[in-house]
């Protein structure tokens, strides 16, 4: 009882802070802006205004949210540990008698509560707008699909933010973790995809379905786009060789909650090790 009642006061806290730096306001607008934009106004890229097919607008607001996404999420992040620790915060938080592993779950489970609820405003609106103006669309197959987008998107927040506490405790001084986590997302959202979308067009010989899978299982944000396209008519290009695959959703997500508790036990290790 003891260790839930200090997590969710630390967590609290981090809401509040959050709160206090317009955070969840900014991240609420962005995400809504954009998830509004491609909905609504996509399609004047060719000269018309018409609402997307379904999957194409899930597959749509995925390409664009996988960059968006574990941005803001490890820009919510990168300063949990360094930021206090040069505030001095920090030291006097692990005078209380806390574990190092409350603390991180606290600072997590207050990040993603954050992340959850801008996430689940913005899309979850959008859904809400698309059944109220759309004449085409099914209820069960709109309110099922956004769920397991609004779902997939938080599992990648919480993966970031995990990333963003590793850098966070790795780090220096602040403006390094701010290069580091620029650094990490560009690795990951960027150069990871462009070498696997050069490798999946060069056909190289020894290349099969499971080698592709492998590849696409070592980044959570191809996972991501991965869950959300597989069995839609979007599922196209780089993509469709693992919607033919055997690797069925259920998989994906066990994969995806594998990145969670790996980077967990990493980022509680080096918590652990980190002199003070």
């Amino acid at each position: 009882m003891l260790f839930h009642s200090s997590v969710l006061v630390i967590a609290k806290k981090e809401i509040r802070d959050s709160l206090r730096n317009r955070w969840v306001t900014f991240i609420s607008l962005i995400f809504l802006l954009l998830s509004l934009s491609v909905t609504f106004a996509g399609s004047a890229v060719v000269g018309q205004l018409a609402l997307p097919k379904l999957d194409a607008l899930i597959s749509s607001l995925s390409t664009i949210s996988v960059f968006i996404i574990p941005l803001a999420a490890m820009l919510v992040s990168y300063d949990a540990f360094i930021g206090e620790d040069e505030s001095g915060t920090l030291l006097l938080l692990l005078s209380y008698p806390l574990s190092r592993f409350q603390i991180l779950s606290g600072k997590l489970i207050g990040h993603s509560v954050i992340m959850s609820f801008t996430i689940s405003f913005a899309f979850g609106l959008t859904a809400v707008l698309l059944l109220i103006f759309g004449d085409n669309y099914d209820v069960a197959a709109t309110v099922g699909q956004f769920s397991q987008f609004i779902l997939t998107s938080i599992l990648l927040a919480i993966t970031f933010i995990l990333l963003g506490y590793i850098v966070s405790l790795k780090a220096t001084e602040k403006a390094k973790a701010v290069a580091t986590v620029l650094f990490v997302w560009f690795l990951f959202v960027l150069i990871y995809d462009l070498l696997l979308l050069t490798l999946l067009v060069a056909d190289i010989s020894f290349f099969n379905q499971y080698i592709i899978n492998v590849l696409i299982a070592l980044n959570p944000t191809d996972l991501y786009r991965a869950i959300n396209l597989i069995g839609t008519d979007a599922s196209k290009g780089s993509l469709a060789t693992l919607s033919a695959s055997g690797w069925g959703k259920i998989a994906l997500y066990l994969v995806m909650g594998l990145w969670v508790s790996g980077l967990m036990l990493v980022a509680n290790f080096v918590f652990k090790r980190r002199q003070l």
